[in-house]
């Protein structure tokens, strides 16, 4: 099964998201701020990560280069 982080500050949009993907068949892994995602991110191993980019404490773009490294 494929994973996707989903990273999304408001709630209401990252369990719609979530939900949606869920339903499609994917394993799902939200985080709600840029040090989450980042925490989660070398937890785990995903095939996407959906990433907003106004987080709280690191911004996507600090998230992406973090992320890509």
């Amino acid at each position: 099964m494929k994973r996707i982080l989903v990273v999304e500050d408001e709630p209401e949009i990252q369990e719609l998201l979530a939900a949606y993907l869920r339903h499609e068949g994917y394993e799902v892994t939200a985080a709600g701020d840029g040090m989450e995602a980042i925490d989660v991110f070398r937890a785990g191993s995903f095939d996407l990560v959906l990433l907003d980019i106004m987080l709280p404490k690191i911004d996507g773009f600090g998230v992406c280069e973090l992320i890509r490294r």
